[in-house]
């Protein structure tokens, strides 16, 4: 069985290319396609990272759903620890640069929620209290975290590449990690 070639054509700012020619390999036809998942990440010809956080919010969706329900009778205790692992570790969100203000906060929104409705507390409650009364971060303190420890970790890599591109000032990457440490992508 052939596995099926495809092809992602991105976008370079607003313009688009409408008529792309037919690409082969080993007289293959490549599928163009308008999405495509990478190592678990959404791309998309745009280069945004909105196809990527709608992607990983549903994914928190289903795992609060699911551990609300298997997890209802438990401690708060328990609740609390469940939370940490399984509804905090977003995956590539440490890539995350560029994304719609609606797309980032319908994910807070979620998150929030999540810890909400397996603690079983009010709808309305005060997110800030919720997440300090439990000692837990909140979505903004996890998203920093994340790309602190990104940020980290290139920075100490043996690969001068890496060390020489998250060095330099004009970074977009070290823009975007400043941007979130000051509360701009709220």
């Amino acid at each position: 069985m052939t596995p099926t070639l495809i092809l992602m054509v991105f976008e370079s700012g607003r313009r688009r290319l409408q008529n792309v020619p037919t690409v082969t390999i080993n007289n293959c036809v490549l599928q163009r396609v308008s999405k495509f998942k990478y190592l678990g990440h959404v791309l998309l010809p745009d280069l945004k990272d909105n196809g990527d956080i709608e992607r990983e919010r549903r994914a928190l969706s289903v795992r609060a759903n699911m551990l609300a329900r298997r997890f209802v009778r438990c401690s708060h205790d328990v609740k609390v620890t469940l939370f940490r692992a399984y509804c905090t570790n977003f995956y590539t969100c440490s890539l995350w640069a560029s994304f719609t203000r609606q797309t980032y906060n319908s994910l807070r929104v979620q998150y929030n929620n999540a810890f909400r409705m397996l603690l079983g507390l009010l709808r309305f409650c005060s997110a800030s209290r919720m997440f300090a009364e439990a000692r837990v971060d909140c979505f903004f303190a996890t998203m920093r975290k994340r790309c602190a420890s990104l940020v980290r970790r290139v920075r100490g890599s043996s690969s001068n590449i890496l060390r020489m591109i998250v060095e330099r000032m004009e970074c977009p990457y070290l823009r975007h990690c400043s941007d979130i440490s000051a509360g701009l992508c709220t």
